[in-house]
Formats: structure tokens, C-alpha cells, sequence
């Protein structure tokens, strides 16, 4: 991964939950997830959510980098790792109520442009800086994690949540 390609991975991510949304019917929204228990509704919102983390998680391994705790932080968010569950499911349940699909699709545009803006920021030092993560906390999540892994994170949790939606594929004109 390099600079480029974290972009190009934003902007596909972006433009495909515009056509994911664009195209769902009501149906599509309420139906049931592959894999999960959530609604695909509540799983876009799950999906827009993860490049949140990325960008909280962008501040913490800049900080925790340069005090040094951030075994001792992972360690003890791995031994919460109930409870972010819980809070991690009941979330997007809520949330997606609130929410419309335009509205979740406007904070990803927020938020994916606070990341790309971001990027165009980044040197090679800040894009090594790295920490210990929570690796109980999500699949993708490894044992250290730099800044470039933080921003590949995004997508590669939008990508594996992809794959569980059951939104039909948008009809094609002959």
C-alpha cells in the first residue's frame, strides 16, 4: 500500500456506497444481512462507521506513539472486548434508525474527505508512526498497526462488510 493506492481505495469505497445506497429499494434496506444479524440498513451505517474509527484511530497512533503506552492501552481495550462488542452491535441498530440513506451517505462523503484531505498531509514518517493495537477487537486489526495500516483498515472493513449485504445488483437497461 502506498499513498495512492489508500486514495484510490477511499474514492472506489465512496463511490460505491453512493451506488449501493442510490439503488436500494426500501426492501433492499430492511432485508436481512449475509453472516450478521443486521439489516443491510444497519450495516451500511456499520460500514460508514469503521472509516470513523479510522479517523479516531489516526489521532490515537500519533499520540500514543509519541507517549509510548500503547501496549498497555491495547492490552486493556483487548480485556473490553465484550462490552465493544455489545456496544458495537447495538449501535449501527440504532443509529440506522435515525439516519436516513442520505444521511449516512453524507457522513461518509464528511468523513472520507476529512480522510483524503488528511492524506495529502502525510510524510513517511507519519505514515510509519505505529502502535499496539486490540487485535480481540476486529479481524483486521494486527498486533501493531501504522498510520498507512489505520487508512487501509477503512477499506479493508468496508470491503468485508461488502460482501454481506444482500442489496440487490442495480437492473441494467438493454
Amino acid at each position: 500500500m502506498d499513498l495512492y493506492e489508500v486514495g484510490e481505495e477511499l474514492r472506489r469505497a465512496q463511490a460505491e456506497f453512493h451506488q449501493l445506497v442510490g439503488t436500494a429499494s426500501r426492501g433492499d434496506l430492511e432485508r436481512l444481512t449475509n453472516g450478521t444479524r443486521w439489516t443491510n440498513r444497519q450495516l451500511l451505517f456499520h460500514m460508514v462507521l469503521g472509516y470513523g474509527v479510522v479517523r479516531t484511530l489516526l489521532s490515537l497512533v500519533r499520540t500514543l506513539d509519541r507517549l509510548g503506552y500503547s501496549r498497555g492501552f491495547a492490552a486493556a481495550l483487548n480485556a473490553a472486548h465484550r462490552p465493544f462488542h455489545a456496544i458495537n452491535y447495538l449501535g449501527p441498530c440504532l443509529a440506522a434508525r435515525l439516519l436516513s440513506p442520505h444521511a449516512m451517505t453524507a457522513l461518509l462523503d464528511t468523513v472520507i474527505g476529512s480522510l483524503q484531505r488528511r492524506l495529502t498531509t502525510e510524510t513517511e514518517r507519519s505514515l510509519a508512526s505505529s502502535i499496539y493495537v486490540p487485535t480481540d477487537w476486529d479481524p483486521y486489526f494486527t498486533p501493531t498497526m501504522s498510520v498507512l495500516d489505520v487508512y487501509h483498515f477503512g477499506t479493508q472493513h468496508f470491503d468485508h462488510h461488502r460482501r454481506q449485504l444482500t442489496i440487490a445488483a442495480p437492473h441494467t437497461q438493454s
